[in-house]
């Protein structure tokens, strides 16, 4: 019996994601925007966001629950200011088109905000968060998400895992990225867990009735817990407001569960802020205020036992490094999965393999 490989070239892996959408009836353009967040999650070490997640994407495809055809729409728009309507398009293409409309208009008026009603779930926020930091923008995401996690005091999930990113470019130095969830820890980390048949730490989640759980299973059932206690539960519900009250999505139990819900579209609600640098202070003097920043940072004295001091998104930046160079290792569930997918949609996933 053939063994089960599991290790992949992220551009061949790339290539199978991509054929297998456009085998699913995606255009090529958009087939391509989805399948690099996915693989950027993986090389970036956010497997809870990468290809874990292309069979339940297709699925909602198949299913009628999301429109690859969908026209994303400007409702709104004033000088520094729009309002996207996704009409339930994946929301890595309505996010990158948010991504484009709002730095356009940065560059014009400094600062923007741009709004996302009718979205899906889309990827991570470091990948639009890089995007800008090619073209020398500041960049802020923030999304809602489906109900996992309970306001404090409650045991019930009301609020989602609700993430921001922050990415800020440098010069000679990594470029400040930070991309997290308003929870202990992502609720695609437990999913992961649950795959690879591993318990989860203490603090992350409790179980149906309120307790704390090690089991991802149990978890999953129950609900992940806010970072911080009531900080995050707070960071939570501001993104809710912003991102899905503010902008006409759904916003609490109206944010749709992608994997439990087979009636309604997700509907989930996004903010894209971008910030012209220039337009507050000369790039190049930012930069180098901003790599000397970094510098005086990573030159405090260190807790025993610490090599260095890291800056948000350096762990992420090497192991995109490591990933590319050494190729990506994913659970042999997973590769399962794809390899079933592959099958089905008529790819081959052999070519993705990684070759030493």
């Amino acid at each position: 019996m053939k063994a089960l490989a599991t290790k992949f070239g992220w551009i061949g892996l790339k290539d199978f994601i991509r054929a297998v959408f456009t085998n699913a009836g995606v255009s090529s353009r958009d087939a391509d925007i989805v399948a690099d967040s996915l693989v950027q999650a993986e090389l970036r070490g956010v497997e809870s966001h990468g290809v874990v997640r292309l069979g339940i994407y297709l699925e909602r495809v198949e299913k009628g629950m999301l429109d690859p055809h969908g026209q994303i729409e400007c409702v709104h728009e004033g000088a520094s200011s729009a309002l996207l309507d996704g009409h339930n398009n994946f929301g890595a293409v309505i996010g990158v088109k948010a991504l484009e409309v709002a730095l356009s208009k940065a560059r014009k008026q400094g600062v923007s905000m741009v709004g996302v009603k009718g979205s899906n779930h889309f990827g991570i926020g470091a990948y639009y968060a890089l995007k800008a930091i090619e073209q020398d923008m500041i960049l802020l995401v923030f999304s809602n998400a489906s109900q996992t996690m309970p306001p404090t005091g409650g045991i019930r999930p009301f609020i989602g895992t609700n993430p921001f990113t922050v990415g800020v470019p440098a010069g000679k130095e990594l470029p400040f990225v930070l991309d997290m969830a308003t929870s202990v820890v992502a609720r695609g980390k437990i999913i992961v867990a649950a795959e690879k048949h591993e318990r989860i730490p203490e603090g992350w989640a409790i179980n149906q009735d309120g307790y704390p759980t090690t089991d991802p299973v149990e978890a999953l059932a129950g609900a992940v817990l806010p970072v911080g206690g009531a900080k995050g539960y707070g960071m939570s519900m501001f993104i809710d407001i912003l991102s899905g009250v503010l902008t006409g999505a759904g916003f609490g139990k109206y944010v749709h569960n992608m994997y439990e819900n087979w009636h309604d579209p997700q509907n989930v609600g996004h903010v894209f802020m971008a910030v012209d640098i220039n337009q507050f202070i000369p790039l190049e003097i930012f930069k180098h205020r901003i790599d000397t920043y970094f510098q005086e940072i990573k030159a405090e004295p260190k807790a025993p036992g610490v090599d260095q001091i890291l800056i948000p998104g350096e762990i992420e930046y090497f192991k995109t490094i490591e990933r590319k160079k050494h190729g990506i290792d994913l659970p042999e569930s997973v590769a399962e999965q794809l390899y079933t997918i592959g099958d089905k949609y008529s790819v081959n996933l052999d070519s993705a393999y990684y070759l030493d």
